[in-house]
Order: C-alpha cells, then structure tokens, then sequence
C-alpha cells in the first residue's frame, strides 16, 4: 500500500474555548461538530481540548486531500469506539476517497498544554 495523503494541524485550545465560552458557542458547535461529537466532548472534564483535537482532524483530512473546495464539516467526523479515534467520511469527501482509491485512513491526536494536534494519513 501507498500513502496518498497526508495532513497535520495544530490548533490553539485556548481559541477554541474562547469560542465556546463566547455568545456564538452554540452555533460554532452545531456548524462545525456532529451530535456524536458534541456528545463526546460534552462529556469530558475539558471540552474545549477535545473539540480543538477534532477541529485539528477535520483541518488535517482536508489537507491530506489536498483541501479541495466544497468539503463540509460534518462530511468528516472523529468517532471513538473501540481502541483510538477514527474518522467517518460521508458526502462529498467520502466520494473523493473513492475517486482516489484511498482504502484506509489513519487518525493520530495529541494534546500538550493549550495546543491540540492531528496527522491524517490516507492510503490506497
């Protein structure tokens, strides 16, 4: 197999929960982030850091695609059921996997003090 993208983001923990904490929270939420994935972060003892990791991922998809126009946030979702996170591609981005002949995604979190990070790897 070969690797047919990559992506890395960094995105800032702090701006995220500024974002959350602010009068559009909500809005930012439902825009950016699946009903799993609210559920899951609600959930944690910091949820900004484990928003600003998914907001990281989605970044880090799309650029493993080569950011292509018209991908929407939901069409790239982090689920976490058995081991460690994972991506659910749907829409427009999972067609384009196809087109690409990715038959595996590979997703890497980390978290470090106000910064929260992701590697998206595609293969064929």
């Amino acid at each position: 197999m070969a690797i047919v993208g990559l992506g890395i983001d960094l995105t800032d923990v702090h701006r995220i929960r500024r974002i959350l904490q602010g009068s559009r929270g909500r809005r930012f939420e439902k825009r950016v982030f699946s009903c799993r994935e609210r559920a899951y972060c609600g959930m944690r003892l910091d949820p900004a850091e484990c928003y600003g990791a998914r907001f990281a991922a989605k970044e880090a998809f799309a650029k493993a695609l080569g950011a292509p126009p018209g991908l929407g946030w939901h069409e790239v979702e982090v689920v976490r059921e058995k081991g460690g996170p994972t991506l659910c591609v749907t829409g427009k981005a999972a067609t384009i996997l196809v087109e690409r002949g990715v038959k595996r995604t590979h997703l890497s979190l980390s978290h470090d003090g106000d910064m929260a990070a992701a590697v998206v790897v595609l293969e064929d």
